[in-house]
C-alpha cells in the first residue's frame, strides 16, 4: 500500500512540474505581464526560458531589439515635447518645432513597440505550443495493475 501511494504520489508531482512550465501572458496598462508559476518574468527571464526553442528565441531577440528600439524613440520624443512645454509653463519663448518633432518621433516609435510586442508574444505562444506538443508525445502513460509471487503492484510505463 506504500509503494501505491508513493508511486502515486511520485505521478502527480511530476505531472504538475510538466504542466506548470507553460508562461502566461496577461494584457495590462502599457503592455504586457508575463507570468510563469506566478512568479512575474522580466523579458529577460523570457528570453533565457525561451533559449532552448530556437524559432521562439529568434522571435523574441528581434522583439526585444524592436522594443528598445522604440523605447529610445518613445523617451526622445517625450523629452522633444516636454521641453518647450516646460519653458512655456515657465515663461520663456517655447521652440514649438522641438514638440513637432518630438510628436513625429512618438508617431513612429509606437507602431516598432506595438510590433515588438507582437513578436514577444508570438514567441511566447510558440514556445507554449512547443510545450504541449512534446508533453502530449512523451507523456502517456499507461497504468498496469501487476499480481505475481510477490504481491500486488502498480506499473506505470511510457
Amino acid at each position: 500500500m506504500k509503494r501505491i501511494t508513493l508511486t502515486l504520489a511520485l505521478v502527480i508531482t511530476t505531472l504538475t512540474f510538466c504542466n506548470a512550465q507553460k508562461i502566461d501572458i496577461e494584457k495590462v496598462f502599457g503592455g504586457y505581464k508575463y507570468t510563469q508559476n506566478d512568479a512575474l518574468m522580466s523579458i529577460g527571464d523570457l528570453a533565457s526560458v525561451i533559449e532552448s526553442n530556437t524559432k521562439a528565441f529568434e522571435l523574441i531577440k528581434k522583439g526585444r531589439a524592436n522594443r528598445s528600439f522604440g523605447a529610445i524613440l518613445g523617451f526622445a520624443g517625450g523629452g522633444l515635447i516636454g521641453w518647450p512645454i516646460s519653458t512655456s509653463i515657465g515663461g520663456g519663448d517655447a521652440n514649438w518645432t522641438l514638440a513637432g518633432i518630438g510628436a513625429g518621433l512618438l508617431i513612429i516609435g509606437i507602431p516598432i513597440s506595438s510590433r515588438a510586442n507582437k513578436k514577444i508574444n508570438q514567441a511566447v505562444e510558440l514556445y507554449n505550443a512547443s510545450l504541449n506538443s512534446t508533453a502530449n508525445q512523451k507523456l502517456k502513460p499507461e497504468f498496469m495493475i501487476i499480481a505475481n509471487a510477490n504481491g500486488v503492484g502498480l506499473s506505470m510505463n511510457f
